[in-house]
């Protein structure tokens, strides 16, 4: 037997360790290291084999611990095996691809890729569409997707419009048309024949839509493929998906994918539901998209066009309309550092419309201009940028007309946060078309506000200025109230007056009205022209609709000169002004006051002369004579605007008439 000296004192401290779980007696050895351990190994038992039997718990233990770090060097070398021979052979073939294509192989490799991109965006794809039409639900999915959904009782009612992308199968538009109301026809064909050509068009009538479906929109339906346009009757439901054409809606240039009717069997009753499943197939992108050099201006028209629909000639690809103007500059331009606030909402066709005109008037300058949208909505700010402006979104405070108001407030404290060296803004609301001489005429009058404290504010607007009550776009008044729709705003009126009273958003009063109240006014008055320099054009919103924009703005006249240079500018100073009245009453004819003011000849037919009628006023606030009268001169007849020392003055028949209230006027 041989003796083995092992040293196993680690060992031993290791097994002698307390554990965490259980408290042993301290171990019965000295401090100090541990001795040595004495180990007899039979000489007749295998090497290495302990006498006494098979392996312990700790032997096997080690054993496959050896085992797995083996296994685990094996599955790293053939890992590193296979990416040497992926690498080589990445290499190889990419120096056989360089010897191939010489000096050229990068740009072949390019075009390549290139042309395998559009090998597959060319591959024929399709969408299936479904369109419901029903007395309380309209409804339109792509490929089983929603995108269009009105189950609200009361409201939604006549021809549902969607405009889908011909490449994409994308939603690029949403209207909804009430065709049992006067002029939304002519509103839908407008809108239709604005629609790029290609577009896949689909429309729907819930509840009703054929009491004011007049034939030039019925034919217009027809053009574009509709076989049952001149059918819809009364309480008829329809839906149909087309194509518009190269045409753009001309004979012929409709493709009609499909349509669906059912007519109402009696008058108290609708038609049936009517449900249209079509298949359309998609375009390629390059078969959609218009051909326009890069420019920045087509840069931003490119990325507009793609996603948004109905704005006419902007997209089109042979002769795009502009969407960058170089307007002529005005000489002593007072109003070249004037900030200008666009007030607008989501009614995105009324702005881009706006715009156009603003920004090719005379002395336009873009960089002065924002956009002020009430509420986070996409279209309008998209067609702020198309437009290559600033556009400012916040969040809506309150209701109805206090919401309005509250949007106006921050959008002149934002102004005159973004300008703070400014000492005056020029206000225009979304749905205004404005003059060629829109600033040239602010900026003749401008300086009024500062040299007359007497003086509110400068407006480009005339409540009584329509198409037979004024002629003369040279000529001033001023009046008590504040007519907005275009106006010019001091900051010091604002900011030590305005801003710190402003009605609070739970009070739903309109902003207007609040301003002209007589605590906040102080007897200050505004000038306006004779003919004015903005048109009231929008027939919806919140206090607007399309009778009231028939009856009371339609007629109204709009300067269309682009360089008028006004007359007497400083006549409408305070004391000026009161001496002209007085001036022009000592030339004055009286009318005939025995004759019915509503009678066509009440005013003669003679020319260059100023006539006076007397009417009967009480009291500064006694108007019942001046409403009757004004109903019969067909001007706005609602409230008493535009007077001034409770007199109105107007252009008729190239006169001038003056109505003067007795006994309460000075001028009486």
């Amino acid at each position: 037997m041989l003796l083995c000296r092992v040293s196993c004192g680690d060992r031993a401290a290791r097994r002698d360790r307390p554990h965490p779980h259980h408290h042993r007696p301290p171990a019965p050895y000295p401090a100090g290291p541990a001795p040595p351990v004495m180990l007899l190994l039979d000489q007749r038992a295998p090497p290495g084999r302990p006498l006494g039997g098979p392996l312990g718990p700790l032997g096997r233990r080690r054993a496959l611990t050896k085992v797995f770090q083996a296994l685990l060097v094996l599955v790293l070398l053939l890992t590193i095996g296979i990416n040497i021979m992926f690498i080589l052979d990445t290499s190889r073939r990419l120096q056989e691809e360089a010897l191939r294509t010489g000096e050229s192989g990068e740009l072949v490799s390019a075009e390549a890729r290139h042309n395998s991109l559009r090998l597959q965006e060319s591959q024929t794809k399709s969408i299936v569409i479904e369109v419901v039409s029903s007395q309380t639900r309209v409804a339109v999915s792509v490929d089983g997707a929603t995108i269009l959904e009105d189950a609200e009782p009361a409201r939604g009612r006549g021809v549902h419009v969607v405009v889908l992308h011909q490449a994409s199968g994308s939603v690029m538009a949403a209207r909804v048309f009430d065709t049992y109301s006067p002029h939304e026809d002519d509103a839908m064909v407008l809108f239709l024949n604005m629609v790029s050509a290609g577009r896949i068009i689909i429309l729907a009538i819930k509840d009703e839509g054929s009491f004011q479906l007049k034939a030039s929109a019925r034919d217009l339906l027809r053009r574009l493929g509709s076989a049952h346009a001149a059918n819809i009757g009364w309480r008829g439901m329809w839906a149909m998906v087309t194509q518009k054409g190269p045409g753009g809606g001309s004979v012929g240039g409709g493709r009609l994918l499909g349509e669906a009717q059912s007519a109402s069997k009696e008058f108290n009753a609708w038609g049936a539901p009517v449900s249209l499943q079509v298949e359309v197939p998609l375009l390629s992108a390059e078969e959609s998209e218009c051909n326009w050099s890069d420019t920045e201006e087509n840069r931003r028209r490119r990325d507009f066009c793609n996603h948004i629909e109905g704005y006419g000639s902007v997209c089109s690809c042979q002769d795009p309309a502009p969407v960058t103007f170089s307007p002529e500059p005005i000489l002593n331009n007072r109003v070249s550092n004037v900030p200008v606030a666009i007030i607008a909402s989501n009614r995105p066709h009324y702005l881009y419309r706006m715009l156009r005109s603003l920004l090719a008037a005379r002395g336009a300058r873009p960089d002065m201009v924002t956009v002020f949208i009430d509420g986070y909505f996409s279209e309008p700010m998209e067609v702020t940028r198309l437009f290559g402006l600033r556009g400012v979104q916040h969040t809506p405070i309150g209701v109805k007309n206090a919401r309005i108001s509250q949007h106006y407030k921050a959008a002149l404290t934002a102004t005159f946060n973004l300008f703070p060296s400014a000492e005056h803004v020029i206000i225009v609301e979304e749905d205004l078309d404005v003059s060629p001489d829109f600033f040239s005429y602010f900026s003749q009058t401008i300086h009024l506000l500062d040299e007359d404290p007497s003086l509110y504010c400068i407006s480009a607007w005339n409540d009584q200025g329509y198409e037979h009550t004024s002629d003369d776009p040279s000529r001033l008044y001023r009046i008590e109230t504040m007519p907005g729709l275009g106006w010019v705003l001091k900051k010091s009126i604002y900011k030590d007056e305005l801003e710190p009273n402003w009605p609070a958003p739970e009070k739903k009063w309109d902003w207007d009205m609040w301003m002209r109240m007589p605590e906040v006014r102080k007897g200050r008055e505004c000038v306006v022209p004779d003919v004015s320099r903005t048109y009231h054009f929008g027939s919806s919103g919140l206090n607007m609709n399309s009778y009231f924009q028939e009856v009371y703005f339609k007629k109204h006249s709009i300067n269309t000169q682009s360089d008028v240079q006004l007359r007497n500018i400083d006549s409408v100073k305070k004391a000026n002004y009161e001496h002209l009245i007085q001036r022009d009453l000592m030339h004055s004819v009286p009318l005939d006051h025995s004759k019915d003011p509503c009678d066509e000849n009440f005013i003669p037919d003679r020319k260059g002369q100023v006539f006076v009628l007397y009417i009967k006023m009480e009291s500064p606030k006694d108007f019942t004579t001046w409403l009757q009268v004004a109903k019969c001169f067909r001007i706005w007849d609602l409230d008493a605007r535009g007077h001034h020392n409770s007199m109105w003055r107007m252009r008729m028949k190239e006169n001038d008439v003056m109505v003067i209230g007795y006994p309460n006027s000075e001028y009486s």
